[in-house]
C-alpha cells in the first residue's frame, strides 16, 4: 500500500534535522504516542547519519481490530532505521528508511526528504510502501499499519514544530 505524508516546518532544514537527530527528541517523541522500551541511536555513517529508533507499541487499543490482534498479538516491536544523506549544496537532505515490525512479516521500505523552502521553511515528505506479506489478510492489515505510521509521523512533526517555535 503506497503512504505519502507532506509537512512544513517553519525553520530551514539545518534546523529541523538538527531535532530529527537529537535522540532525546526522537525518544520523547516515542514515548508519547505510547512506545515503550524506547531505544534511539543517532550514529554518523560515512558522508551521512543513521537514526534508528526501535520500540514496543501496544496493540490493546479499542482501534485495533481483534482480527489485526490475533496477527500481531498484543505488543508489537518496531525497528525503524533512517539514512539521511549529508545536505546538498542547498542543505537539502535524503534518508532511506526502514520500518520492520520484529517477528512479523509488516513493515515499510520508503525515501524521505527535507528540503529549504523560501521565508526559513523546510518540507520534509515521505514516501513508500507499506507491506505485510501473508496471503489473504495482508492486504486488510497493510491499510491499518499505513494509518499507525501516519499517525506517529503527523504526531512528530507537531511536536518538532512546537519545539522548533
Amino acid at each position: 500500500m503506497k503512504l505519502k505524508e507532506q509537512f512544513i516546518y517553519p525553520a530551514g532544514a539545518a534546523a529541523v534535522f538538527d531535532l530529527m537527530q537529537d535522540a532525546a527528541f526522537r525518544k520523547q517523541a516515542a514515548e508519547a504516542t505510547g512506545g515503550r522500551d524506547v531505544d534511539v541511536d543517532v550514529t554518523p555513517s560515512g558522508s551521512g547519519v543513521t537514526i534508528t529508533i526501535a520500540r514496543s507499541q501496544p496493540a490493546t487499543s479499542s482501534r485495533v481490530p481483534d482480527f489485526i490482534k490475533s496477527f500481531i498479538g498484543e505488543t508489537v516491536r518496531v525497528k525503524q532505521i533512517e539514512k539521511w544523506s549529508e545536505p546538498d549544496a542547498d542543505g537539502n537532505r535524503t534518508a532511506d528508511i526502514s520500518m520492520k515490525v520484529q517477528g512479523q512479516p509488516a513493515g515499510m521500505e520508503a525515501r524521505a526528504t527535507l528540503t529549504n523552502k523560501t521565508a526559513g521553511k523546510a518540507a520534509f515528505v515521505v514516501q513508500g510502501d507499506v507491506k505485510v506479506k501473508v496471503p489473504f489478510v495482508g492486504k486488510k492489515v497493510e491499510p491499518f499499519i499505513a494509518k499507525v505510521i501516519e499517525k506517529s509521523l503527523q504526531y512528530d512533526v507537531k511536536a518538532g514544530i512546537k519545539r522548533l517555535t
